[in-house]
């Protein structure tokens, strides 16, 4: 066994080869890269990502990051395409092909296959001299000076570039579309950014039953129980209508508590707060959040047409539901 390895300096020399490995991409941006845009933007089914063993690893992340940000796409193992699957591509397909020699049989033998269907082709290659770059619309150049493996054996500067170059892809396709934070959220709904930009008001509420509310004829300390029931730092008062009137607060508490005001013979209405915030149920919760932070206020209640209260929360709702 060799002497004990210089770990870190392993590590900075892994990293800095790496690194000059996406700085030369750089150098290498030409008009292939816009064909190559051009191209998946004018798709009119999806953008198929091919390529054999790590290439195939990248191909996946690449087609998985495309589809989460606009651009329709899916991975094709080439190896499987020669077996039937190639029957998922179609011409109104646009294909990546990954292979950093250009040479690798299993994606060449299905070249002549989208070239008869006529479908465009894009490669990613790291030898623009192959038989794939030269077959190919456009090819992105993807060239490195060394791989960080010592051995010269492992992909790892070629699979790092191509990774990039995906990426780079990606993002341009996204900007050109236009494509919002909102449009990201629905393909994460599952995620913190889709709660957050997907969540209504009326998902997170609470109604009926759960909605703190008093008539306007509730004496101060009575007013107090619902408050402390609910749980929600506040009540909303309403008329014999069922109509808002105003709302009592744990704030509106603490200044009534600096007046020395008689609990058991104060009306409600006498110490409420009559302009309170409200908002409808329709709205998102990611609004409502910037409402309570705009207004320096912990809870809202929500009304419907006929401003009757028909759901009410805090902030604690927020975080509960991740919207915060």
């Amino acid at each position: 066994m060799n002497k004990e390895l210089d770990y870190l300096a392993s590590a900075r020399r892994t990293i800095e080869l790496e690194r000059d490995s996406v700085n030369d991409l750089l150098g290498y941006l030409n008009d292939d890269f816009s064909k190559a845009c051009k191209l998946a933007l004018a798709c009119e089914g999806r953008v198929i990502v091919t390529g054999m063993g790590k290439s195939g690893h990248i191909g996946h992340k690449i087609a998985a990051t495309l589809a989460s940000t606009g651009t329709p796409s899916f991975f094709v193992h080439p190896g499987e395409a020669s077996h039937g699957d190639l029957g998922m591509i179609t011409r109104a397909d646009v294909v990546i092909a990954l292979s950093n020699s250009g040479e690798t049989s299993e994606v060449l033998s299905i070249l002549p296959l989208i070239k008869r269907m006529k479908a465009p082709l894009i490669s990613i290659t790291g030898n623009p001299e192959s038989t794939l770059s030269r077959s190919a619309d456009a090819n992105l150049n993807v060239t490195i000076r060394q791989e960080a493996c010592p051995l010269g054996l492992a992909p790892t500067s070629s699979t790092t570039a191509s990774l990039v170059i995906g990426d780079a892809l990606a993002i341009a396709l996204l900007e050109a579309r236009g494509f919002s934070a909102e449009d990201f959220a629905f393909s994460h709904p599952g995620g913190s950014l889709g709660r957050r930009l997907l969540l209504k008001v009326e998902d997170i509420m609470h109604s009926g039953d759960d909605i703190p509310k008093v008539s306007d004829s509730t004496m101060l300390k009575d007013a107090l129980m619902e408050v402390t029931h609910k749980h929600l730092g506040m009540t909303t008062v309403v008329n014999s209508d069922g109509v808002l009137q105003g709302v009592f607060t744990d704030g509106d508490l603490r200044r009534t508590l600096d007046h020395d005001v008689d609990m058991k013979n104060t009306p409600i209405t006498e110490v409420m707060t009559t302009n309170c915030t409200t908002i409808t149920r329709e709205i998102l919760a990611a609004e409502a959040l910037q409402i309570m932070q705009d207004n320096k206020i912990n809870a809202l209640i929500v009304l419907d047409d006929a401003q009757r209260p028909v759901g009410a929360l805090n902030m604690h709702d927020m975080l509960k539901a991740g919207v915060i």
